[in-house]
């Protein structure tokens, strides 16, 4: 039986340019909360450009205004243990201060076969789905998820 990690993408649009003061603070704590993910408990990829750094070169849905951050991790309770505490819960304390609130979907989590590691297109691809089916094995939410395949 083939073990499943879990790909996580999330997107959100910028209200300001990246180098603008507005976004001083959020573009500071990139490298920190990124050495924290990275050092987490079930942490395995994320989405990095060529020289290994963060992901803001990187385009989604080619918008240059849509940040991405796409990663790996062991299971759900290790992403939200990450997403819900020290730096990067005090980011997403300050998401509405640099980026702008939509009403459709922004982020979508799917099931992967170990090792796979994700492109920008099949995360596009699943956060569509997410948006026009709803949460399905394919593509879901946290508050709405799935077992891996076999389970």
């Amino acid at each position: 039986m083939t073990s499943y990690e879990l790909a996580q993408v999330n997107i959100a649009r910028l209200k300001f340019p990246l180098d603008s003061p507005q976004l001083k603070d959020f573009v500071e704590a990139l490298d920190p909360v990124n050495a924290v993910a990275d050092a987490a408990d079930g942490f395995i990829w994320r989405l990095a450009d060529d020289d290994g750094g963060d992901a803001t070169e990187i385009r989604v849905f080619d918008d240059e205004w849509i940040l991405v951050n796409m990663s790996v991790w062991c299971d759900k309770d290790a992403l939200t243990t990450f997403m819900y505490a020290g730096r990067h819960r005090e980011l997403l304390s300050r998401r509405h201060d640099w980026f702008e609130r939509v009403r459709e979907a922004m982020t979508t989590l799917w099931w992967v076969p170990a090792g796979h590691r994700p492109t920008v297109t099949e995360a596009e691809t699943r956060l569509v789905h997410l948006r026009t089916e709803g949460p399905t094995p394919h593509a879901f939410t946290l508050g709405r998820s799935f077992p891996p395949p076999g389970a």
